[in-house]
């Protein structure tokens, strides 16, 4: 056994050596909270506390595991085991395994999952006659998963007003039905969901008397790590238990509370002081992670907060570089510029792959580093999500894609021709299948000349609709056009789950990137192929890339993540991306103090997983929703110091930087013809496939200034030769010219800003 008090610094020593009465530390990031967490632990039972009186309420079955293990460490012995150390749910689980029968649950009830959960929740929609498509499963659960964190039960959320007013806004007349079903049949089936694992033990403890006042006699010491992420029932509980003794010990940092959608209250924190008399509260203030320069930044911008506790990060370490502050032209460049980073870095600095990370708002970001990445040859992880293009919905998208494009593919024709759902069973499916097997053709062929059944036909009708769009519209157009049609759009955007809304976002971003590829002129200036085929092969390469790569590169691999993901983590070397408005912080957070502190909260975060070398990224325009819209630079970025930044531009990019474009809320809302009729949409480019000529540039051959042309003009260009205006689109950022160029190259659509043209007089 060691001395576990040496290395404490004087706040952390006083926050282990108080005994009694309730105390508060707040631990500032990087300040040592599990140490001072698990050697207070060890402290109380070095001096007497046995084991079996102690409770320590964690978030995650690791952090249980590490504490348990450093106080087994500490104390040199065994005893460590009878500590009722684990997460809020496990901790609870495991007394109502004992008193379930109290409220009428066997003892060995079922926990039931998210997909049990659901199912439960889709036969009680069924019995109900309720459309399945208005009533989601992922929706209804979510609203009673809010309810019970919010200690809510059936009955009282029949007669909770602004639950009624929610539910009738969102035309959801039948929830507190739903919900007082679904609790029937739970208890019926001897089965609790998570959240009625928190839910339950408060009912058990407001209930029965005699229950509470055993559990308060047990636990003589509580302890709650992470305090600032609990909510409403884990606060009520924690109330509970310690009512009689009060020795409660939280330990958390308000500036760290990042859960809002997940029911967490940073209030819980912020009154502490309130809820007790005679409150302890230490502040663990110095960082042990961070260069000075990153704990400067960090201070700076969470001092924008109104509802704080108040705490000065410091450090012993050394300053540090400056932190980086990059502008690009777009979220392409911005993803190039963070791949170039990382690969200077590592030849400049030795870093290896596994000392970055790149954090972003949302997943949907996570496309252009991965694509740059990709063309880097560096090697790569995506943790607490999907790699965006094996995300469900993207697959399902590209299947449309490519099934519009080759109808002999069976294995995308098989995934799609129910999603989303059209009453087309497996049984259907296989049988076609038979029938294509059995007479040596394509599944397509069996179905094309009419299958017999009307919902196939009207799934085979669709696809050609699309179909005819191939030869005279561009890739996006097409793409549009699908979403529009197949319903994959309308289904996510109706889907209001934190889940859906991600679903939702992953779509918006794969046609975003639909987008930027039709509009992206090569290095002449000329729009080149855009068609669906060229932008389906360009995708490929990429994800055969990526598919290929071998699980030995998880050793070292940079990491790709959301910030909620990166809670708790920390790398020598952190990019944080996308710092726009309306981006980060979200858009539905900009008119909402609460929100908007929280999203400081998260650039908080972000900014404290740094320890050496810190990147904030953003990009002057990005593609939303379908389109391209110019950024303003996040407050968030004018909240730090310029002492402390090295500003930089990474240039140009070949890419149009506004104009009008059909985005993904307009494809919900425009009013296009009927499918068969898709056909009519498609209008001609005024292209020709003559043979094309090599043009030698006049000797005296100077670009003249894109903004002094116009219609009718007789221009030149380096390559085409000599050629006539014809039309001119778009602003004076992003001018489009058609020019005729006669028999050697007929009509080419050309990007004025990139296309070097003398005017001829």
């Amino acid at each position: 056994m060691y001395n576990y008090l040496e290395g404490l610094n004087e706040p952390q020593r006083v926050a282990v050596e108080h005994r009694d009465g309730p105390i508060m530390i707040i631990a500032g990031a990087g300040s040592g909270k599990t140490k001072v967490l698990t050697t207070r632990i060890a402290h109380l039972m070095k001096n007497g506390v046995d084991a079996f009186n102690i409770l320590a309420l964690t978030f995650t079955n690791k952090a249980a595991a590490e504490m348990k293990e450093r106080v087994e460490k500490a104390l040199g012995n065994s005893e460590a085991r009878n500590l009722y150390i684990g997460t809020f749910h496990s901790i609870f689980a495991r007394i109502l395994r004992v008193e379930a029968p109290k409220l009428g649950y066997p003892s060995n009830f079922t926990i039931y999952d998210t997909d049990d959960a659901k199912g439960v929740i889709k036969d009680i929609v069924k019995q109900m006659n309720l459309d399945d498509k208005h009533y989601k499963p992922a929706y209804i659960l979510n609203r009673i998963s809010a309810a019970k964190n919010g200690l809510i039960g059936p009955a009282a959320y029949r007669v909770d007003s602004a639950i009624q007013m929610e539910d009738a806004k969102s035309q959801r007349h039948r929830m507190a039905d739903i919900y007082d079903a679904y609790t029937n049949q739970c208890f019926k089936n001897g089965a609790m969901d998570f959240d009625d694992l928190l839910f339950k033990m408060h009912t058990l403890l407001t209930t029965f008397s005699d229950v509470l006042a055993k559990y308060q006699q047990r636990f003589h010491y509580v302890l709650i790590d992470e305090y600032q992420d609990t909510n409403a029932a884990q606060y009520s509980i924690i109330k509970l238990l310690g009512a009689v003794r009060e020795n409660i010990c939280v330990v958390g940092d308000d500036a760290q509370s990042i859960y809002s959608f997940r029911g967490a209250t940073v209030q819980n924190i912020l009154q502490f002081q309130d809820d007790y008399d005679d409150v302890k509260v230490v502040k663990l203030e110095q960082n042990y992670r961070s260069s000075q320069n990153i704990i400067n930044v960090a201070n700076n911008v969470i001092g924008n907060n109104q509802h704080q506790i108040p705490k000065e990060l410091w450090t012993s370490n050394k300053e540090g570089e400056k932190i980086m502050l990059a502008r690009t032209m777009t979220d392409n460049d911005e993803g190039k510029f963070v791949a170039d980073a990382i690969k200077e870095m590592q030849m400049r600095n030795h870093y290896a792959n596994k000392d970055f990370a790149i954090l972003y708002r949302t997943n949907a970001q996570s496309r252009a580093f991965e694509e740059s990445l990709r063309r880097m040859n560096i090697p790569y992880k995506l943790y607490g999500g999907v790699s965006f293009y094996q995300r469900k919905e993207v697959k399902d998208y590209l299947a449309y894609l490519r099934l519009v494009v080759n109808t002999r593919d069976e294995e995308n024709l098989k995934r799609i021709i129910n999603v989303p759902a059209r009453g087309i069973g497996n049984t259907t499916v296989l049988k076609y299948i038979s029938a294509a097997n059995e007479h040596q053709r394509t599944v397509w062929e069996i179905i094309e000349n009419g299958s017999g059944n009307p919902k196939v036909d009207g799934f085979v009708q669709m696809i050609k609709g699309f179909q005819s769009m191939l030869e005279s519209k561009n890739a996006y157009d097409v793409a549009f056009a699908i979403g529009k049609y197949s319903g994959l759009v309308a289904e996510l955007y109706n889907d209001k789950t934190v889940e859906g809304l991600a679903r939702y976002e992953n779509v918006q971003e794969l046609l975003n990137s639909i987008k930027e590829f039709t509009e992206t002129p090569d290095e002449e200036g000329e729009i080149l192929d855009k068609s669906l085929g060229s932008y389906l092969q360009q995708i490929s390469l990429q994800t055969d890339v990526e598919n290929n790569k071998g699980k030995e590169e998880d050793i070292d691999v940079v990491k790709l993540m959301t910030i909620h993901s990166a809670k708790g983590l920390e790398f020598p070397c952190v990019f944080v991306v996308g710092l726009e408005e309306t981006l980060f912080p979200s858009s539905m957070s900009l008119y909402d103090r609460a929100g908007l502190e929280e999203e400081r909260r998260l650039f908080y975060v972000a900014i404290t997983r740094a320890k050496e070398r810190l990147w904030v990224t953003y990009a002057n325009s990005r593609y939303r929703f379908g389109t391209l819209v110019n950024n303003d630079e996040s407050r968030f970025v004018q909240e730090i110091p310029l002492a402390y930044l090295d500003r930089t531009f990474t240039g140009a990019s070949n890419r149009p930087q506004n104009g009008p474009a059909k985005g993904v809320s307009g494809m919900l809302n425009q009013n296009f013809d009927k499918v068969p009729s898709l056909k009519k949409l498609a209008d001609k480019l005024a292209t020709s496939t003559a043979s094309q000529k090599v043009h030698t540039p006049s000797a005296d051959f100077t670009a003249d200034d894109a903004g002094d042309m116009s219609i009718g003009m007789k221009v030149e260009h380096q390559k085409f030769g000599f050629g006539t205006i014809l039309t001119l689109e778009g602003g004076a950022n992003n001018r489009i010219a058609g020019i005729d160029f006669g028999e050697g190259h007929g009509v080419k659509k050309i990007m004025l800003n990139y296309a070097k043209l003398k005017i001829v007089k």
